[in-house]
């Protein structure tokens, strides 16, 4: 007889046996709980428990924590993994090169550049302001992993891409897919290569020419020691959006053509880069300046250093302590005699960069629906090894449905972007048509805007799929959530951008969205023989009918009608263009079940909430009522 069923038969005998003692040893690892386990301090642990331990009946003594751990999500081949950017891009861009390349850009990234993103976050910038001698310095520190994502991106040609334009109007989707798949493995290196392609777009639309003919040249090399990335230092203490009234900083003409900026900017992202573009007003010989946006020019700046190792012309007041995107460094900057070269006409600096706000807006675009489909690749690898209540996630229908209403937010999301870029590409590449170029118009703020808050809620979604673990710092899960926090806010909130649509309509008399309505109905043609898509194509159908109904009795209303209808205006021009794109995708000859289900499935939700809150009366209301809401502070006697 063994020592342990000696010890058994001997408990078991005296009458004293615990109820779990007699478990047979198949079912001893559901036993989590023994009181005791670990003997306390000064005490030595007596014969039986010793004879337990040594028969492993203690998984929890000592350094022993049991044997159960939960398999990680793993993330793999981004590309290999996404069935419907892999779709698009076989009925769009059939090109075996660039299957090939974002297949292997999608192995390194798996395999290695997402832990170069991780090492990002855990090893965010700082400021070191003196050297050891008291020598001001201002050096932001960052990790070799950041610099890492420099080369890379250079290599890459994730810039490079769309100004080669090797595959013509098709450039920029290529381009922008292969940002989508680096976007969430990136550390946030996405952000100043969004400002850096602007800026590129800026230089490029002004005319390539000295002074800023080296500096293109670097902003789009393939040539890491050449490439150089660009900030964009906009924003000072009065605002952020409200660029005309907000700018304080002055440019003072020098005798040989150039200027020297004084000025405040506080919130400056990727302020580690190499050069940045600028608004700045200029001042006459009696130091005035001309005020709002009349007032402002677009200047450009070298980031240098003297020979003493100083800045030049420029102070690192302080890092910003974000939510987010902390493995990028944002500051708040004092320019004390900038050296820099005017680049617009005086006076049309705001109107020099809306190429720059169209680049940024379609890169912020891009990053949101990576977010997405990035959470749900790990969501649903993590289904495939997380067992609960018995079985596997993937095996619990609510859990699957749930991860199914993230995955038809995800394919919308995309298939918008992709839309604008290629209507992008098209400008580029010399063949747009004035419809294309109204839906460009008219579609940057709306998928900027509406991806920006889906993304939110979807990797919200996705953090809580993966339950307790999804709010652990140190799984990279919380992470993803925080940085996409900023994607309803940087270049424009969700309110500034809903403005923004009714200007473009203002602006274009209207005709932004008679090109948007006859191409939304165009994308539906292919489908009338259909049969399985003919309820998705109804509701499109219907909604475009109550968007043009609304949009006929707004512009009898006041401008104050439209203005408190704008936002669901946006919402139901991205809903309602989204459901025409899935529709469309759904009938191409290599579409999937899934693709028409993915169509289907996002046509049952309000296309149009505009009309239907136009039909309650929310625009007619007395706003004051909304104060009055906000601000009550009575109390009921």
């Amino acid at each position: 007889m063994s020592a342990c069923s000696a010890l058994l038969s001997r408990r078991v005998a005296g009458g004293s046996c615990r109820l779990w003692c007699i478990t047979p040893p198949p079912l001893r690892s559901l036993i989590h709980i023994r009181s005791a386990s670990v003997a306390e301090p000064g005490r030595r642990r007596s014969d039986e428990e010793q004879l337990w331990e040594a028969a492993g009946y203690l998984p929890f003594t000592r350094a022993r924590i049991g044997s159960f751990f939960q398999e990680n999500p793993v993330l793999k081949n981004p590309f290999l993994e996404d069935a419907l950017l892999r779709g698009y891009l076989k009925r769009h861009l059939p090109q075996e090169g660039i299957f090939s390349d974002l297949s292997a850009f999608g192995e390194h990234l798996a395999k290695e550049v997402d832990g170069w993103g991780r090492e990002c976050e855990v090893n965010p910038p700082r400021l070191v302001h003196f050297d050891p001698w008291g020598r001001r310095v201002d050096h932001i520190v960052t990790s070799p992993a950041w610099k890492r994502m420099k080369d890379l991106s250079a290599q890459e040609g994730l810039v490079a891409i769309g100004y080669e334009r090797s595959f013509g109007e098709w450039s920029r989707v290529y381009q922008m897919s292969k940002l989508y798949l680096f976007s969430p493995s990136s550390g946030l290196y996405t952000c100043p290569l969004a400002m850096t392609d602007g800026a590129a777009k800026v230089i490029q639309s002004i005319g390539v020419s000295q002074p800023v003919e080296e500096a293109y040249s670097r902003l789009t090399t393939r040539q890491p020691e050449r490439f150089w990335t660009s900030g964009q230092w906009m924003t000072e203490r009065q605002g952020g959006s409200d660029v005309a009234s907000g700018t304080e900083t002055v440019a003072v003409p020098q005798t040989d053509g150039s200027y020297k900026l004084h000025g405040f900017k506080w919130f400056t992202s990727a302020t580690d880069a190499d050069m940045t573009l600028t608004l700045a007003r200029v001042q006459d010989q009696t130091g005035a300046t001309i005020p709002g946006s009349k007032g402002l020019s677009l200047f450009y700046a070298e980031v240098s250093r003297d020979e003493d190792g100083r800045l030049r012309g420029i102070e690192v007041q302080r890092l910003k302590d974000k939510l987010g995107t902390r493995q990028m460094p944002t500051a708040e900057l004092l320019l004390d005699g900038l050296p820099a070269h005017r680049l617009s006409v005086e006076g049309r600096g705001v109107a020099s960069i809306a190429n720059m706000l169209t680049i940024t807006r379609i890169h912020n675009s891009i990053s949101a629906a990576a977010a997405m489909r990035r959470v749900l690749q790990l969501a649903r690898d993590y289904a495939s090894r997380r067992t609960a209540f018995g079985k596997l996630l993937k095996d619990h229908p609510l859990h699957m449905q749930t991860l199914a209403r993230m995955e038809v937010e995800s394919r919308g999301a995309f298939l918008l972007v992709m839309d604008v870029c290629r209507l992008l590409g098209r400008e580029e590449s010399g063949v747009a048509t004035e419809h294309d170029a109204h839906l460009l118009r008219l579609l940057t703020p709306v998928v900027k805007l509406y991806t920006g808050k889906q993304a939110v809620a979807v990797v919200s979604e996705g953090l809580e799929s993966f339950g307790g673990q999804g709010y652990i710092e140190d799984t990279g899960l919380p992470g993803i959530l925080r940085d996409a926090q900023v994607l309803s806010i940087w270049e424009g909130t969700t309110n500034v951008l809903s403005l923004d649509v009714l200007r473009c309509v203002a602006r274009s008399s209207g005709m932004v969205l008679h090109a948007y309505f006859d191409q939304a109905k165009s994308l539906l043609a292919g489908a009338s023989s259909v049969s399985a898509l003919a309820p998705a194509v109804k509701t499109v159908v219907d909604a475009l009918s109550e968007l043009e109904e609304f949009v006929q009795i707004a512009a009898t209303r006041a401008p104050s009608y439209l203005e408190l209808a704008a936002r669901d205006l946006a919402y139901s021009l991205a809903r309602i263009y989204t459901g025409a794109l899935l529709i469309d995708h759904a009938c191409w000859k290599g579409a999937s079940p899934s693709d028409t289900y993915a169509a289907l499935r996002w046509c049952e939700q309000d296309l149009c909430p505009v009309a239907q809150n136009q039909r309650k009366g929310h625009y007619d209301s007395n706003t004051s009522l909304d104060a009055a809401l906000i601000f009550d502070q009575s109390v009921q006697g």
